[in-house]
Order: structure tokens, then sequence, then C-alpha cells
């Protein structure tokens, strides 16, 4: 995406987030609070999509349990739902697909990160084709 696209201001404060952010070869989207590879939007669910937005927000750092959603958790979650590991292996579904599941990867002290290095790149593969 490009500086022109719309930023929104961060409830309670003059802090500006991006509408897009990019993870791999995933566009997530603010607004419609969903994800796409190219023109495929995932349907991401609204815990999913927060996420997978936290872990792009850093792409390698370590993203656990309680950092994962932070203090906009509602008190009370649901069992069946509410693990970490659920909300990664769906994500990861949803990639699947595209080839993208990988990207986001279990690390070694507990919780996820997102893995840019196992993100294939649509130029790259080109490019390679045609060397």
């Amino acid at each position: 995406m490009n500086d022109d696209e719309p930023a929104y201001l961060f409830p309670d404060s003059d802090t500006l987030i991006p509408r897009f952010r990019e993870a791999g070869e995933v566009t997530l989207d603010l607004h419609h609070r969903d994800g796409r590879v190219e023109d495929s939007w995932l349907q991401f669910h609204p815990r999913e999509f927060e996420l997978l937005w936290r872990l792009a927000e850093q792409p390698g750092r370590r993203v656990t349990g309680k950092r994962s959603f932070g203090d906009r958790s509602p008190a009370r979650v649901d069992p069946e739902t509410g693990s970490l590991a659920v909300h990664v292996s769906r994500i990861r579904a949803k990639l699947a697909p595209f080839g993208l599941a990988r990207m986001i990867a279990e690390h070694s002290g507990g919780g996820y990160f997102l893995d840019a290095a196992a993100v294939p790149r649509a130029f790259g593969l080109s490019a390679a084709r045609s060397a």
C-alpha cells in the first residue's frame, strides 16, 4: 500500500494506525477487519484478524497468550475458542490453500511469531522462473 492510504486514530489517543498492514503475501485491512491474498478474502473471525494484525505489527517478535489480545480481551473467554493455539490453527487453515500456513511459526520459548522468511514472494518466484 502507499502513504496516501487512510489511517485511523487509535481510540482515546492521538496515535494514528494504518488501515492496511502486510503480513507476507497477506494484506490485512483494518476497515474490513479481514485479510486477503491477491483478490481472495480470507474471512477471518475477529480474534483471528486481531492476532494476525498483532503478529504482523513486528514480524519475528514472539507473541504469547498473555500478549496476544492484551487488555482488549473480554473478561470471559470461551475455553473452546479462547486458546492461542486454536486461533493460530484456524488462521493457518485459512492460509493453507495459498501455501502460506507456515508463515506463523511456533517460538521455542512458547508463543508464535510471523516468520517472513517462510513466506514465498510472488515477484521472487516469477523472477526465479524466468532466469
